[in-house]
């Protein structure tokens, strides 16, 4: 083994580019992203999803006529278009990417915790609280929303893997961080230009996207040990 192969141990990309530096410093830019975007759109999403389910009525109609609208546009296409208007005002970094990231995330979490507050506000101690005149904020953030969120806390888990592969995807198509910058979707993006030899440069594209696959798959068997741990019918077959 040369001196050049010790230096670099899973080789080289574009421009001296060393992938073992990407696949290990990339692990700090997935956790950043996938962090960032999934506590945002968590919030954003629980926020406007429980005060629709709370209020109902008009307030309920339109809130989710706006999230039917958001849910139409294609996550991916729409999170491109976005981050490519942001980039030239912002400039490359992370940012771009995260906005557009969260901007069309959080659809999701505001349906499913409308749907567990929607049953869980017409129980006995919230009509209680209630007739004593607690106040509205009170009732929703204080006993309603601790008793509906497990469900919204399992599929944030879970999404943390997805959101690393769309920053990933954004990056592999050149929305993202500068050149150079450690991160997954970029590393795999330097093996298009030998896409036609990979029997040769095979390592370009195995290594960051077995890190990535291994990513993904970790965080779903998280998300499931916390489904089996919150979920009522699943302890007792534990």
């Amino acid at each position: 083994m040369g001196t050049d192969q010790w230096v670099h141990i899973l080789g080289t990309a574009q421009g001296q580019y060393d992938i073992f530096y990407g696949v290990i410093w990339g692990t700090r830019t997935a956790f950043r992203t996938g962090f960032i975007v999934v506590v945002a759109t968590l919030i954003l999403g629980v926020i406007i999803g429980s005060v629709s389910a709370y209020y109902g009525g008009t307030i309920d109609n339109v809130i989710m006529r706006i999230v039917d609208i958001f849910m139409t546009l294609p996550y991916i296409l729409a999170a491109l278009i976005l981050a490519a208007v942001l980039t030239p005002k912002i400039g490359r970094s992370l940012l771009p990417a995260l906005i557009a990231l969260i901007a069309f995330g959080w659809m999701g979490y505001a349906r499913i915790i409308r749907g567990d507050i929607l049953s869980i506000k017409e129980r006995d101690y919230v009509m209680a609280a209630r007739v004593i005149g607690v106040k509205d904020s009170r009732i929703l953030f204080r006993h309603i929303l601790p008793n509906a969120i497990f469900p919204t806390l399992v599929l944030a888990t879970l999404a943390i893997g997805d959101v690393v592969l769309s920053f990933a995807a954004l990056s592999f198509l050149g929305i993202g961080t500068e050149l150079g910058y450690a991160d997954w979707g970029q590393v795999l993006s330097f093996a298009r230009n030998w896409i036609t030899n990979l029997g040769t440069y095979w390592y370009i594209v195995v290594w960051p996207g077995l890190t990535l696959v291994l990513f993904t798959m970790g965080w779903n068997l998280v998300g499931d040990a916390l489904r089996d741990v919150l979920d009522p019918k699943m302890r007792g077959r534990i």
